[in-house]
C-alpha cells in the first residue's frame, strides 16, 4: 500500500510539472502578450527605448529557457507572477476569486453525483422495461445540450418568467442554484451513463447470482453487492468530470455574471494576460490531480485487490 501511495504521488507531481511546462511553452509561442497590448496604446508618446526597458523589466527579452527557469522556480515558492494588466500578484488574485468558484463547482459536483447516480440506480433497479429505457435515454439528452444554452434557458424561464431565483451575481445560496444546475447537467449525465453500464454488467456477475440464490433481496443486491464494484469506473470518471466542470465554469460564470475564476480567466484571455492564464491552468491541473489522487487512494478501500496488484 505504501508503494502504491508513493507511485500515485509521484505521478501527480509529474502531471503538475507537465501542465506547467506545456502551458508555459504554448503561451510563450503565442503572438503578442498583455504588455504589447498595453504598450501599443503608448505609440507616439513612448520611445522604443522606453518600451524595450519595460519589456526587459518583466524579463520578456530573456531566452525561453531563462524565462522558464525563473517561472518554475517562482512557482515552486508559490509565486505565480504579476498580472500585467492589474499589477496585482496572480496567486492572490486567483485566491480571492477561488472561493466563489469552489462553492459553485462543489455544489455542481454534488448535484451531478447524487443526481446522476440516483438516475443510474433507478434505471437499473426498476423492473419496468419501458421506464428503464426512458431513464437510460435521459443521460444522452443531458450530454447533448450545450451548457450556455441551458444557462440562458434557465435564466429566461426560472428567473425572468417565474421569478423564483436570481439570474445574476454572487448573492447568497440562491444565486448558486441555476449556474450549478447548468454545470451539473452534462456532468451528471456522464456519471449516469457510466454507472448504469457498470451496474448492468455487475448485476450479471456470478457473485450476484450467488447472492440471489442465498435469498438476498433485490435492494440489498443492488446497493450492497453490485454498487460497490460498479462504482469504480464512476469514481475514475469523477476526476475527469471535476476538471470539465472547472473548465465549463468559465462559460457559466460569464452567463450568470458571477465573479470567480471563470470570469477571471475570460478577462485574462481577452487581454492576453499570460501570467494570469498560466496561473489558472496550473490551478486546474492542481484540482484535477488532487481529485484523481483521492480517487486512486479510494480504490484499495473499495477493492482491496487493487492495493495488492498495483
Amino acid at each position: 500500500m505504501r508503494g502504491y501511495l508513493v507511485r500515485r504521488v509521484l505521478q501527480a507531481v509529474v502531471v503538475l510539472w507537465a501542465a506547467f511546462t506545456v502551458s508555459f511553452v504554448v503561451l510563450y509561442l503565442l503572438p503578442g502578450d498583455s504588455l504589447s497590448i498595453k504598450l501599443g496604446g503608448l505609440e507616439g508618446t513612448a520611445t522604443q527605448a522606453q518600451i524595450d526597458a519595460v519589456r526587459a523589466a518583466h524579463g520578456l527579452d530573456d531566452p525561453l529557457y531563462v524565462q522558464y527557469a525563473h517561472a518554475l522556480g517562482d512557482a515552486l515558492t508559490g509565486d505565480l507572477g504579476t498580472s500585467a494588466q492589474t499589477g496585482a500578484p496572480v496567486a492572490r488574485t486567483i485566491a480571492d476569486a477561488l472561493p466563489q468558484t469552489l462553492a459553485l463547482t462543489g455544489f455542481a459536483m454534488a448535484l451531478a453525483v447524487f443526481g446522476g447516480g440516483g438516475l443510474a440506480l433507478a434505471a437499473t433497479f426498476t423492473p419496468l422495461r419501458a421506464l428503464r429505457q426512458v431513464l437510460l435515454s435521459l443521460p444522452a439528452i443531458g450530454i447533448s445540450m450545450p451548457g450556455f444554452w441551458v444557462g440562458l434557458l434557465l435564466v429566461q424561464v426560472v428567473s425572468f418568467q417565474w421569478g423564483l431565483l436570481p439570474a445574476l451575481g454572487n448573492d447568497g445560496f440562491e444565486s448558486l442554484v441555476l449556474p450549478a444546475i447548468t454545470l451539473a447537467l452534462p456532468a451528471g449525465a456522464m456519471v449516469a451513463q457510466v454507472l448504469a453500464k457498470s451496474m448492468t454488467t455487475a448485476l450479471e456477475e456470478p457473485y450476484v447470482q450467488t447472492a440471489r440464490a442465498k435469498g438476498a433481496g433485490r435492494l440489498r443486491i443492488h446497493l450492497r453487492h453490485a454498487l460497490r464494484n460498479a462504482s469504480l469506473p464512476a469514481l475514475t470518471l469523477a476526476a475527469v468530470v471535476t476538471g470539465n466542470v472547472l473548465v465549463e465554469s468559465v462559460v457559466v460564470e460569464t452567463v450568470f455574471s458571477r465573479a470567480g475564476v471563470g470570469r477571471l480567466t475570460a478577462a485574462a484571455v481577452d487581454t492576453q494576460d499570460l501570467a494570469m492564464v498560466q496561473g489558472v491552468v496550473l490551478l486546474a491541473a492542481v484540482v484535477f490531480v488532487t481529485v484523481a489522487l483521492v480517487v486512486d487512494l479510494l480504490y484499495p478501500v473499495l477493492d482491496p485487490r487493487v492495493g495488492r496488484t498495483v
